[in-house]
């Protein structure tokens, strides 16, 4: 028996066998005859041989529900800071003036904090006025050794190309997607950037996780390890701002073996001391298991890529051991950004489970109205979703036809549903899945973060996620709440209806996983 970590003592591993918490004795019975043991078991098995992982109370876990509860959380979180804040996210609204006020109050309140914040250096040097930059800099003025902002350059944009490609279309190269707001010691894990519409009305994910310092030490050092290949903002008395580069040994344009082996080490380092005994024996107390997933294509990192093969996999395997004649499991998927990477759409077609997919609709894009080239993306993403819907046909995949509830779990029980998310006057940001043992029970498992789990996320933007596993009934019901709230808004398909010009069908052809 191998010994446990410091918050988990009684986590083990036995006989090379995972033992999952049993929370409420009659459910978690339930739960083992019908799925923990032939498949939570060994998900989590398969999750521990190549992922870090952290145990947690079920009562440190709240999933948040609306973008206010999100910025709330986030401004409160900040107020209540002691010894570090630790923010990533693609970039930080440049008109964001009661967060950036709200950090500065902290430091001027907190002599000892530090702040360190990692965004995407294409997104936020735009030239509008003012840029991410540019309205950071003031921080950097006032504390100079206390404010550390390092921007991440994607390296596939690089000669000629990085000379000639308009700013507004950069990022079609790559971007920092990593969505980490911490404190402390908690965490908060979203989808959501830092601008005015993902606290009002871009429905995305949030997902809070209190007092655990290694989970947050986790996530700070991966930050850390990101920020030693990403470009330092400075500020500067004659310009708007400036840029350090903080290795003279690598070109700012050639770091993917630098930032390779940074995260491979990074990882192996939390997997090789912790995650051995980080999995719950079955008399151990509540726990919730939370496994970190890097996707970083540009680097041949691919970790969410192996992991979402053997989850699908394992639940594939489940709903064959079940038979046509009894309910089988059930995977709730959404993207606001619907365009499945290939490798993740042969799993859903090859399978014989319940997938309900729920995907942004025209109008709930957040390109819908743009000017020029942009405008079209939301009919792009239509041509993907009749694409895919195309593939399902000629699987065999399609689900019932949708009855009164669109979406419900009987229509979704064996084939794959699409459904859309409209509401008026938002947009939709949300990503990841939920894994329900039968479509009338409440998810054990679900991927959470960054990840749209399309082709450019899989290949060209530097993505985190974090697969979360918890026989807990109070965090299942979290979760099952989370999926129907987002349903609440789900409406039949209706792509198939929708025209797609000859030209757009071309742009998506040409640009492929860049969208």
């Amino acid at each position: 028996m191998l010994a446990a970590t410091r918050d988990a003592r009684r986590i083990i591993i036995r006989h090379n066998k995972v033992y999952l918490p049993h929370y409420n004795r009659g459910q978690s019975r339930r739960i083992a005859t019908s799925f923990s043991e032939t498949t939570t078991e060994g998900i989590a098995r398969k999750l521990a041989e190549r992922q870090p992982c952290f145990a947690l109370s079920p009562a440190d876990v709240r999933v948040l529900l609306a973008p206010k509860q999100f910025y709330d959380n986030l401004l409160g979180m900040i107020r209540r800071a002691r010894k570090r804040v630790f923010l990533s996210s693609l970039y930080i609204g440049s008109e964001e003036g009661e967060l950036i006020d709200t950090l500065s109050t902290a430091l001027r309140s907190n002599p000892s904090l530090q702040v360190e914040i990692l965004l995407d250096l294409n997104r936020s040097t735009r030239p509008e006025s003012p840029s991410t930059a540019e309205a950071l800099s003031p921080l950097l003025a006032e504390f100079p050794d206390r404010v550390h902002i390092s921007l991440f350059r994607s390296p596939r944009l690089k000669g000629m190309m990085s000379k000639i490609v308009p700013p507004r279309f950069n990022e079609g190269w790559g971007t920092w997607h990593a969505k980490i707001y911490g404190v402390d010691d908690e965490v908060m894990i979203s989808g959501a950037n830092l601008n005015k519409s993902y606290f009002t009305n871009r429905q995305d994910r949030y997902v809070h996780f209190g007092s655990h310092p290694e989970f947050a030490h986790y996530c700070h050092s991966y930050l850390r390890a990101a920020s030693t290949f990403s470009y330092q903002l400075q500020f500067s008395s004659t310009s708007k701002y400036s840029l350090q580069w903080p290795d003279p040994d690598v070109h700012p344009h050639h770091i993917e073996p630098k930032a390779a082996r940074a995260f491979r080490e990074f990882q192996s380092s939390y997997t090789q001391s912790r995650t051995q005994t980080a999995l719950a024996d079955a008399r151990s107390e509540d726990r919730v298991l939370i496994f970190p997933v890097l996707q970083a294509g540009q680097f041949n990192i691919r970790e969410e890529e192996v992991c979402v093969g053997f989850l699908f996999d394992e639940v594939h395997k489940e709903a064959e051991r079940r038979g046509p004649r009894q309910p089988g499991p059930l995977i709730d998927l959404t993207s606001g950004y619907f365009g499945l990477y290939g490798p993740y759409k042969d799993l859903i077609l090859r399978s014989d489970f319940g997938c309900r997919i729920l995907a942004a609709s025209p109008k709930a894009n957040g390109f819908y109205g743009s000017k020029g080239v942009s405008g079209r993306i939301p009919e792009g993403y239509t041509y993907l979703e009749q694409r895919f819907m195309r593939a399902v046909h000629a699987a065999g995949r399609d689900a019932p036809v949708a009855t009164a509830v669109p979406g419900s779990v009987e229509d979704a029980a064996k084939g794959v549903q699409l459904s859309e998310w409209e509401r008026d006057g938002w947009t939709y940001h949300a990503k990841g899945l939920w894994l329900s043992p039968t479509p009338d029970s409440p998810p054990v498992l679900t991927l959470l973060g960054s990840t749209n789990l399309n082709s450019r996320s899989a290949n060209l933007d530097t993505e985190l996620s974090f697969i979360l596993l918890s026989s807990s009934h109070a965090l299942r019901r979290q979760l099952h709440d989370e999926v129907e709230g987002l349903r609440r808004y789900a409406r039949p398909w209706q792509g198939e209806h929708r025209k797609v010009r000859i030209g757009t069908k071309m742009l998506v052809n040409f640009v492929g996983g860049m969208l």
